[in-house]
């Protein structure tokens, strides 16, 4: 994302055009939602320090299973 956004406006974006693609495309949806609301007001963002995508996918892989 551009570095001028601010992540919290990215992140309100992205739950905004996710959630009314997804009441688009599943309309049942309404029935299985907490007081109307499909994502929760908070979020997370961490830093993975430059690490290449193949390190974070591979790291994300092995979370799943014990070692």
């Amino acid at each position: 994302y551009p570095p001028k956004v601010q992540l919290s406006k990215l992140i309100n974006s992205l739950k905004g055009v996710s959630s009314r693609l997804m009441r688009k495309e599943y309309p049942e949806i309404h029935r299985y939602l907490w007081k109307g609301a499909l994502w929760s007001p908070s979020y997370f963002a961490g830093s993975c320090g430059g690490a290449s995508l193949e390190i974070l996918t591979k790291y994300i892989e092995q979370q799943n299973r014990p070692k």
